[in-house]
């Protein structure tokens, strides 16, 4: 029996017809396995993973597979997004015992939950060095009949080592202006001039370190962090890893040049980085910087709303080809013979536009899209008709499958880049979007203790409880929405996520971990700081407890993010790429970060309004803006800000130190932007 059927995962449910007897993960399963003296299969994998899907039909789908694991294993199926902290935990076995790791995952397990086996894809039939699934299942089986000792022991080995693995944490100390300039150095070292991002191939958007870039520029005038920023923002929104036709990023890029994605789109990335383009448009103005901001959000809003409010995961790599076919790409991907059926006279045009050719840049002569550098000069208005006839062609072609599961973590990152953009390019629009994403972690994943549960889909709460990076990244989205709209009801909201935070997640030390401490209790309780996909929990908490702290003068978050940010002083200067966002928080720290406090007669007055647009648009790192009335309580900072003769004003203040206020924009322009 197959009990995935009412899971609300669509991961799972993807699996839910399969003939193999998956289980949700559950102690039930594990139950089940001692009862019945078998081993547990676990299989983890996500619902966009195009070698999850190959995995699936060639051997879960197969029913003599099938028929074997069902007499010889219990089958556990688990969604990597919906349960971050076994991937995170079984992922680390993979990693130490094998060198690496991705998905699908696949690990053996006693029925105590401890691994003794590892891989991630394995096909069919013995290929490139590799056993088959069905060879791999044999010898397993083998082992745990004949050789059970040797793997009770090899499991007891695996588990002692992974909960006996310390973080270098370092020391308790915030990092100084040395280890930013040697983190600094450092991604100088790794970085690609001529291809922009860092390191080879596969490429992935490196989100995090360029918001560290673009903050110490804004700090230390750095034009070398700068240009390492703008140019990868550049190449990347040329390359085929952007959407030409209709905004927003795949995963990544499987060659150096940003040219061929592999082709699926996350939500999380593309909060990211509409966020990190639109603060390069804040610092230097790229008109270039403000289309993708804006293109990116749009893609948000309409390719990833639900119905509920919130937005899905991502949308499919893979995509019927037309012929019943599922293939990566089919949806993205054009030839010039395409071309002339959709464009006619104008396809020779567009090929040279997007860089399309005989050739092909992908697979079987077919092109991703792509903005090369040109000589000449290419009239304005045909291209947009070009790109609108595409687009409408690309609409009929059958679409890539969406993942409807509502994360809170990347929701809260959501909120916050749709909150900023739409403050930053006068569309209130987005900035609804954001506060509709919001009311809706609010209704359904917040309990009355203010609990937050990880994912809802269809209007229906899951089951798994929120880990650090939920309650860290809904702060931060929060804590956007209260600089954007004064509404001080969202700095509360913030303050109740992270006071969880420092009763849950933190240790005696200042370390923090991935789950709170009355969290289900695995093998080992996962603690990782370092950057993955999305900024680590770790340093997301530091950051929103930073901010926090900044609106409320709340000593206890403040001294929490100082502590947190000992990782950073330790991680940054050795492996700056995969701390980016922890390197971004310690910019802020030391700016301030600075308090601004916008105050007027109304909310609607345009001199209130302006300075409120200038404080926003202020590069001066992590810098919390309070805007409201005179004389309101919504909001701390607001608090003894009185007008100036009776006129809107700001006050900035920063380190225990306030400059005189201000009522002219540009007076506080200069103040924000040193």
């Amino acid at each position: 029996m197959n009990r995935l059927a009412h899971e609300t995962s669509p991961y799972l449910l993807q699996h839910a017809d399969n003939p193999v007897a998956w289980w949700p993960w559950s102690a039930e399963a594990f139950d089940e396995a001692r009862r019945t003296n078998k081993p547990v299969l676990l299989s983890v994998g996500y619902s966009s993973c195009h070698w999850c899907h190959v995995m699936a039909h060639e051997s879960f789908e197969d029913h003599p597979t099938a028929d074997y694991l069902n007499e010889h294993f219990v089958s556990i199926k688990v969604d990597r997004e919906e349960r971050p902290d076994v991937d995170a935990v079984y992922m680390e076995a993979v990693q130490a015992a094998t060198g690496q790791g991705g998905w699908p995952m696949t690990v053996f397990l006693t029925p105590d939950a401890e691994p003794f086996y590892f891989g991630t894809y394995f096909p069919p039939a013995p290929r490139h060095g590799m056993p088959s699934f069905r060879q791999v299942l044999e010898g397993v089986r083998s082992a745990w009949t004949d050789r059970r000792d040797e793997v009770a022991e090899v499991a007891g080995k695996i588990t002692r080592d992974l909960s006996q693995r310390e973080i270098d944490y370092g020391s308790t100390e915030a990092p100084g202006e040395e280890e930013l300039s040697r983190a600094l150095l450092g991604l100088t070292r790794e970085y690609d001039p001529q291809r922009g991002g860092f390191g080879g191939a596969p490429k992935f958007p490196p989100s995090m370190a360029l918001e560290f870039l673009l903050r110490h520029h804004a700090r230390t005038g750095s034009e070398g962090a700068l240009e390492m920023a703008r140019d990868t923002c550049e190449r990347m929104a040329r390359g085929g890893i952007y959407d030409q036709l209709a905004g927003g990023f795949a995963r990544y890029s499987v060659d150096r040049e940003w040219t061929v994605p592999h082709f699926e789109k996350m939500l999380y990335d593309n909060a990211l980085l509409c966020r990190v383009y639109a603060h390069l448009w804040r610092s230097t103005g790229s008109e270039l910087a403000r289309r993708v901001a804006v293109e990116t959000a749009d893609f948000i809003v309409r390719e990833l709303r639900t119905n509920e409010g919130g937005f899905a995961s991502a949308l499919d790599a893979d995509s019927d080809d037309g012929s019943g076919k599922h293939v990566e790409g089919a949806y993205y991907v054009w030839t010039p013979a395409q071309l002339t059926e959709v464009l006619g006279d104008d396809a020779e045009l567009a090929a040279q536009y997007f860089g399309v050719t005989e050739d092909g840049t992908f697979e079987e002569g077919q092109s991703v899209l792509q903005l090369p550098q040109h000589e000449g000069v290419f009239d304005a208005a045909k291209i947009e008709s070009v790109k609108g006839r595409l687009l409408d062609a690309r609409s009929q072609r059958p679409a890539p499958g969406r993942d409807d599961k509502v994360v809170a973590a990347w929701n809260g990152l959501a909120i916050a880049a749709l909150a900023e953009t739409g403050a930053y390019f006068d569309r209130p629009d987005l900035v609804e979007a954001a506060v509709s994403a919001a009311d809706l972690l609010v209704r359904l994943h917040l309990d009355e203790h203010a609990k937050l549960a990880r994912t809802s889909k269809d209007g229906q709460v899951g089951a798994n409880a929120g880990v650090l990076e939920d309650y860290a990244d809904v702060a931060e989205g929060f804590l956007a929405l209260a600089s954007v709209t004064g509404e001080g009801v969202w700095l509360e909201f913030a303050g109740f996520l992270l006071d969880h935070v420092l009763a849950g997640f933190v240790d005696e030390s200042g370390a923090l971990y991935d789950t709170a401490s009355d969290a289900e209790q695995l093998i080992r309780r996962p603690q990782d700081p370092t950057d993955n996909a999305t900024p680590s929990g770790w340093t997301a908490a530091a950051g929103a407890l930073l901010s926090y702290a900044a609106q409320t003068g709340a000593e206890p978050h403040r001294t929490a993010a100082e502590r947190a940010l000992g990782v950073v002083k330790a991680l940054g200067p050795r492996v700056p790429r995969f701390i980016g966002w922890g390197l971004a928080v310690a910019e802020a720290y030391l700016d301030g970060p600075r308090e601004v406090a916008v105050v007027g007669p109304s909310l609607t007055d345009e001199g209130t309004k302006a300075l409120h647009r200038t404080a926003l648009l202020g590069t001066a790192p992590g810098a919390v803006v309070a805007f409201g009335v005179a004389g309101s309580d919504e909001l701390p900072l607001l608090a003894d800000r009185p007008l100036v003769d009776g006129g809107p004003a700001a006050y900035v203040c920063r380190n225990f130190t306030c400059d005189a206020p201000t009522t002219d924009p540009e007076r506080l322009s200069t103040a924000l932007n040193r």
